[in-house]
């Protein structure tokens, strides 16, 4: 008998062809396989899918390379599309292999997890893990701290996307994300790691140059810089006063995608920006940065949050990575010792 979770018979998975093409397509809206479609071979694709290389994917589960290549064509067969693009240089994924790849991992998840519940197997972090975060977060929080990560979990590897460009967790068949925005997509779920208080700040220099702010009205005197969109924040203090930070109602040089440039920026003189108060607090400390109207602070709600595609069963390597994050980060973040 095949162990629980491995032989599981659903109806096949279902596909379309679009109009212009004729090239079929999955549509996943149920997603199912069928039984001559064992784990094995998925886990051979997803592993050279990660990897783009069918050879270093089935050596590292025993297999030689004419026995990967015949496994993974017996899949494509079954499906009816090219899941990996081949060439005598590289493998790249295909459109179809980027769509059906989450879900294959969701199979995988299932099984360890399946496998784990009745002692079989091992519950131990190990794989791949796809990660996207800020740039400017993960150079000064998670990058320092990930030589501890691999000496506690060997067997996960880290594949890390840094940018302040979001990518999509689902299409891009990420495992976890870090977020600092509020969850909307109903297709996640989000664990908390920290606060993200956000505040105006300038440079002493150009506090200088241009006069020191009093109130919140001084702000239409000024140079603003703003982040990605040019659109008003609002800003509160303890006691509930509101005011506004509007770039679009002011003189505003400067917009910027990349938060470690408007950071830079702001240093340089270039005017008045918001920012995370964890990614300006030792500039705050060193005086490289003053803190703008203090007693005001973003009076959204911002936390980081560690967000994942919404499954039945959390793996081995999503939970440990971010129960780390949590500890090492989230339980005590180094940004509000600053404040203290």
């Amino acid at each position: 008998m095949a162990p629980f979770g491995v032989s599981i018979v659903e109806p096949e998975i279902p596909l379309a062809e679009t109009e212009k093409t004729g090239k079929k397509r999955f549509q996943f809206s149920v997603f199912a396989y069928n039984r001559a479609m064992n784990t094995q071979t998925l886990r051979l694709f997803v592993l050279a899918a990660d990897k783009l290389n069918i050879s270093a994917a089935g050596r590292e589960l025993g297999l030689v390379p004419a026995v990967s290549s015949a496994r993974l064509a017996k899949l494509e067969h079954q499906l009816g599309v090219e899941l990996l693009h081949r060439s005598t240089r590289k493998v790249s994924l295909s459109l179809e292999g980027a769509e059906f790849l989450p879900y294959a991992r969701e199979i995988l998840a299932q099984e360890d997890a399946a496998l784990a519940a009745l002692g079989q197997g091992s519950a131990e972090a190990t794989g791949t893990l796809r990660f996207t975060a800020p740039s400017t977060f993960a150079q000064l929080y998670i990058a320092p701290i990930l030589a501890k990560f691999q000496d506690q979990h060997p067997g996960v590897t880290l594949d890390l996307r840094l940018s302040d460009t979001q990518f999509d967790l689902i299409e891009g068949s990420y495992d976890l994300a870090l977020r600092n925005a509020p969850l909307i997509d109903t297709s996640l779920k989000g664990r908390k790691l920290a606060n993200d208080k956000r505040i105006l700040c300038a440079a002493p220099d150009y506090l200088e140059t241009y006069g020191e702010l009093k109130t919140p009205d001084d702000l239409a005197k000024h140079k603003l810089i703003a982040f990605r969109q040019i659109r008003a924040r609002t800003l509160k203090t303890a006691h509930g006063a509101t005011a506004t930070f509007d770039p679009d109602a002011t003189n505003c040089p400067l917009i910027m995608d990349d938060g470690l440039s408007q950071k830079l920026a702001t240093i340089a003189g270039a005017g008045i920006s918001m920012n995370s108060l964890w990614s300006i607090q030792e500039e705050l400390a060193s005086g490289a940065l003053r803190h703008v109207l203090p007693e005001y602070e973003a009076a959204e709600e911002n936390v980081l949050w560690l967000i994942y595609p919404k499954s039945n069963v959390l793996s081995p390597k999503v939970r440990v990575f971010m129960d780390f994050l949590v500890a090492e980060i989230g339980a005590n973040p180094p940004w509000e010792k600053s404040e203290n």
